[in-house]
């Protein structure tokens, strides 16, 4: 298997969640921060979580990953938006051949979606691969990204992901089922009807 660093992005200020901290909601009794933190542990590799240096969240979310075997990734200029967290992921890669982005609010992301893209990736560590719907109609997460694109992934700026990035890379794609790799749960919303949709 080709060396990995799984970055989770959790440096986010939950704005859209009207107070309340949308990584630290439960999925099947679990903090979907830790979950999503367990699940990379479990799939392989280093484990990066890109947390803010200050902020009302910041304490839960460090307690909620004690006990797994993560480094946290402390982001001076989290304010800025999902760049922030991919530039710092990009300087900490070390020796790894890749980057993975898993993101920290996809409640139906498992182990085995994570390792079926590190196994594509372990095929050919040079190309991206990306998640997409089972249907392949729409690309998603998890997305890994080959070592030679950390140079551009450290300039980002923004918040916006690495999508500029992978433009015009041969991008290997991996349909997961059914809708989880677009599934993201943002608002107070849309987790009220995720929960309603899986029965609560």
């Amino acid at each position: 298997m080709s060396e990995l660093v799984i970055l989770i992005p959790a440096a986010g200020a939950s704005r859209r969640m009207e107070g309340a901290d949308k990584l630290l909601e439960e999925v099947d009794g679990e903090p979907i921060l830790r979950r999503t933190a367990r699940i990379a542990g479990a799939a392989g590799g280093t484990v990066l979580v890109a947390l803010p240096e200050t902020g009302p969240y910041l304490a839960a979310r460090r307690a909620t990953l004690t006990g797994l075997a993560v480094h946290l990734l402390p982001v001076a200029d989290a304010h800025e938006g999902m760049a922030a967290s991919l530039r710092a992921g990009a300087r900490e890669i070390g020796a790894a051949e890749g980057l993975m982005v898993l993101l920290p609010d996809m409640p139906e992301i498992g182990v085995e979606d994570v390792r079926r893209l590190v196994a594509v990736f372990a095929e050919d560590p040079t190309l991206p691969v990306r998640a997409t719907t089972e249907d392949g109609a729409e690309a998603g997460h998890p997305v890994i990204l080959p070592r030679r694109l950390m140079q551009e992934l450290g300039i980002l700026t923004g918040d916006r992901g690495a999508r500029i990035v992978l433009e015009g890379e041969d991008v290997r794609l991996v349909a997961l089922p059914g809708r989880r790799a677009v599934t993201d749960l943002d608002t107070p919303e849309d987790w009220a009807a995720w929960r309603a949709a899986r029965g609560g």
